[in-house]
């Protein structure tokens, strides 16, 4: 991890553990995230290789251009990266650790930043890990995006996160071992990706957007998909 945020978050999830293997959805206090709420994410990811977007902070929407929330993850990235995530979504889910992503997102004028992706696995009432909570930071200068949306991602490592990791990784620790993409002509070519998994899973389909409510602020939407209708104590807010 390269984003002092990840690191951040990934010592906010394990303390959440509390002697647990992962943590509850609804454990989340969205008070102790305050700061990083424009840049979050929850997805879904009962389905692998069909994650779907539950929150999706208000920077992070306008980065790609559109509403996130109801939308497929994996719609984001580019073809050949897809099956690759989709696995590694499952692997983070059955060794409860989080999982951080680095790729090079592009703009339709194809301008190109890196960027750092960091989801946690937690469960949803209890029982198994189904769901994530993470975010999506630009690593440098994200002004060379020039206001323009992230048209595709493009993954270029992957890594299961160990909580003791240290800011600076030149060799971070328990890096996937991946089988190689085939060559991608185009304007980018990101490193090859190798993983070691049981199955691929197989291509995605298009998935519609839900409404959402333009007013509500991060810290309502989180609130509300945290705790449905029921108020969080200590904010005073309710769906």
């Amino acid at each position: 991890m390269k984003h002092r945020n990840s690191h951040l978050l990934v010592g906010y999830w394990s303390r959440l553990r509390k002697g647990r293997s992962i943590p509850d959805q609804s454990d989340i206090d969205p008070r102790a995230l305050k700061r990083m709420l424009p840049d979050m994410l929850i997805l879904d990811a009962i389905e692998p290789s069909r994650p779907l977007y539950r929150l999706a902070g208000t920077q992070l929407c306008e980065r790609h251009g559109s509403e996130l929330r109801g939308t497929n993850f994996l719609a984001g990235w580019e073809v050949r990266s897809r099956r690759e995530l989709a696995a590694l979504l499952a692997q983070a889910l059955k060794t409860h650790q989080p999982l951080c992503l680095s790729s090079f997102g592009t703009s339709p004028q194809a301008s190109v930043v890196e960027m750092e992706t960091l989801l946690a696995p937690v469960s949803f009432g209890g029982g198994e890990a189904t769901r994530f909570v993470g975010m999506v930071q630009i690593l440098g200068d994200g002004a060379q995006l020039a206001d323009k949306p992230i048209a595709f991602q493009r993954l270029t490592d992957a890594q299961l996160v160990q909580e003791d990791e240290p800011l600076s990784v030149i060799e971070p620790p328990q890096r996937r071992t991946v089988s190689h993409f085939p060559e991608i002509s185009g304007p980018m070519r990101a490193p090859h990706l190798r993983l070691v998994v049981d199955h691929i899973p197989t291509p995605l389909s298009a998935q519609e957007l839900e409404p959402v409510n333009d007013s509500e602020s991060d810290m309502e939407r989180l609130v509300r998909v945290l705790y449905g209708n029921r108020t969080q104590p200590g904010t005073g807010l309710q769906s």
